[in-house]
Order: C-alpha cells, then structure tokens, then sequence
C-alpha cells in the first residue's frame, strides 16, 4: 500500500536533496556531552536583534488572537520609506527562500533553465528542481569573482531564470556596479535576472553594485533582501523583493495567504530604522574581520576577502575532517565540502571572545591532524 503511495511522488523531486542548515547548538551539546558551544555556521549576527525589534515585539503580543496583515502593509511602507520605491515595486516573504520558491512556481514549467553561479546559495538549486526545472551551474572565476562571459554564453532559449548572489555565499566576494551594468546591457530580454542581496548591509565597498539603482533605472531585476543578518531577524523569517510591479503581482498570484507572521512584520519595520545597531553591527563584524584574518594569516594561512560576515579560507587539509574535530570541542563552523568547496572551511564572524576561541581551536586541531599524516 506504501510503495503505491510511494510511486505518485513526482520524480523531479528525488533530485533534490533536503537543505542541511549549520548544526544547532543545543544538538552538539547534546551529542558530545559539551556545556559550551560557540556556533559560527549560519552567518547569524551575534550582536543579536535590535532593541527596538524586541520592545515591538512585547508590544505586539496580545494581538497573537489575530491573524497577520496578509498584505504587510506597515512592513512595505516601512521599506519603501527606507529605501524611496513605491510599496508596489515590493514583495515580502517569510525569508529570501519563500521568496525564491515564489518566483520559481511564477516563472518555471518542466525544463526551464535557471543559470546559477557555483558555488553559491543552494535554494537556487531546490527552487529550479521544486518545479523540475534545470539549473545551469556556472563555475565562479579561481578568485572566486562572478565569471560573467561564461554566465552569458550559458544563456539560452530556454533561460527563464538568472540568479546573482551578491556578496557571495559561501565566498564573501562581490559584483561591482560597472561590471553589472555591462551584463545586464547583453542579458536577453526573456531572462529575468535574480540580485541576491542578503548580505548588502554589510559592504563597505564603494564600487559595490546595488541592485535597486538598477532597478530604479528601469532594468529587468528583481533585487532580494533579508532581515535575517544585519537585522539579526533570522528565527522570524522575513525577507524581501524589489521588483517591477507587473512581475511582483504574479508573484503574488502564488503567495499564501499571511506568509509572514505580525511578530516578523513589526520587528522587522522597527529594525529599518534602528541605525545604532546597524552602525554597532557593522564596528564588531569589521573588526571581527581583521581579528580572524590576522589570526589565520599568524598560522599560514590567507582568508578569501570578503564583504560579509563570514570568510572562507583554504585549510590544506580534509575539511570534513577539521569540521569534525571543531565540532568535538564545541566549535560549529561549516565545513566546505558541503559548500561546494572542498578543503575550505567557512566561518562566520562573530564576537571577538568567540573568534578567539575559534583561533585557539583550529590551531589544535590542524596540529592533531598533522600529527596523524
């Protein structure tokens, strides 16, 4: 009876394989008998959320008897303020993956193309297979900069669908505004091309390419943004597109009804404007950067430059292997093999008390691992 069930699962969905997301804390407590974890696998803020999210939330919750604004209409107005684009020209999720799954089941049928840079975020990957899609992976440049030439020539009448991710996860690095706008001038008018933003508030480069000025220019975007990092958000599940408003109201032909719970919706529009923990947020990340590189560069070893708030870096070893041994003395990191780059580890900045512990621990565990060759 099972097996008959079993055999009406649409077959384009064994090709995807469920998102492994950085192991949580209380797990790796749990599994080696540890009271001290530190977790610098998720890219999370480690300032934590702004007070001014967490005082909307307390005063929020007596309505939880109510359901949430389907609309998000305080959220978007909050956005568009923030970032001068009419409420119409934004779409809100329950995180950029909500996002993603939208705009797949809008734009894919059965063997559509989707061009994906590799390595990159891997809900690209489930969007375009979710809808038996086929995902194009175009390999990153050996910099690990977007190879733009190979991203066009993968280009082809079947193309519906082109993902960005800037700056890039899990490499950190970004696209810059000239060499944007000289793709976006060749991409073919039928392909709608995807700026993943998640990390943009963290960037301090000024050739950096924002995706809503090309937007604004009237180029065919649509531009993801998230409240799960800078805005440190990422339990609530709230992100965001900007779009043309033609493209965003068939998008919303498949969004669900009250996608974003009212919790989400008020601390996300009190964290746009709480500019003291983004400025305090971004202080700790700059100088958990130079700590962590500084650290490894003392040890032998060059990090990838990046605008976010993680790196990677090349361990010369099997990254399972250094991955295993962090996680036995309470150090979750993300190993880069399941990243889509084997014998790299990817390590999100955090407090300067946890960067240190990281330093001292990867430190034991190469010399371990040496000892073993």
């Amino acid at each position: 009876m099972s097996q008959e069930i079993l055999n009406n699962v649409r077959k384009n969905l064994q090709a995807i394989t469920p998102y492994s997301p950085g192991k949580p804390i209380a797990d790796v407590q749990r599994e080696f008998g540890l009271d001290e974890v530190i977790k610098l696998a998720s890219n999370e803020n480690p300032v934590g959320p702004s007070k001014k999210s967490q005082e909307a939330i307390l005063a929020a919750l007596g309505l939880l008897h109510r359901y949430p604004d389907g609309g998000a209409v305080d959220l978007k107005a909050a956005i568009s303020s923030k970032y001068d684009i009419p409420a119409g020209q934004i779409l809100v999720g329950n995180g950029s993956d909500d996002c993603i799954k939208l705009i797949s089941e809008t734009f894919l049928n059965p063997g559509d193309e989707v061009v994906v840079p590799s390595p990159s975020f891997s809900q690209y990957w489930f969007g375009t297979q979710l809808m038996a899609g086929t995902p194009v992976q175009v390999k990153l440049t050996e910099s690990f900069e977007t190879d733009f030439d190979a991203m066009l020539a993968a280009v082809t009448d079947k193309t519906k669908l082109l993902y960005l991710c800037s700056p890039n996860n899990p490499t950190g690095t970004y696209i810059r505004k000239d060499d944007l706008r000289k793709f976006l001038d060749q991409v073919p008018e039928h392909v709608l091309v995807i700026l993943d933003e998640a990390y943009a508030e963290y960037v301090d480069a000024d050739d950096y390419a924002q995706g809503i000025e090309f937007l604004k220019e009237g180029y065919n975007v649509l531009v993801m943004r998230t409240f799960s990092k800078m805005y440190a958000l990422a339990a609530l599940r709230v992100g965001y597109t900007f779009g043309r408003p033609e493209i965003l109201n068939e998008i919303n032909r498949v969004r669900e009804p009250f996608n974003v719970n009212m919790l989400a919706q008020v601390a996300a529009a009190a964290a746009l404007f709480d500019d003291e923990h983004v400025q305090t947020s971004r202080e700790l990340n700059r100088a958990g950067y130079e700590q962590l590189s500084k650290g490894l560069a003392a040890l032998g070893y060059t990090v990838v430059p990046t605008q976010a708030n993680f790196l990677i870096f090349d361990t010369g070893l099997n990254d399972k292997d250094v991955f295993q041994r962090l996680l036995e003395l309470g150090v979750v990191t993300r190993s880069g093999t399941a990243l889509g780059i084997p014998g790299y580890l990817r390590v999100s900045i955090g407090q300067a008390s946890e960067n240190e512990k990281f330093l001292k621990s990867f430190e034991l565990v190469v010399s371990q691992l040496r000892q073993k060759v």
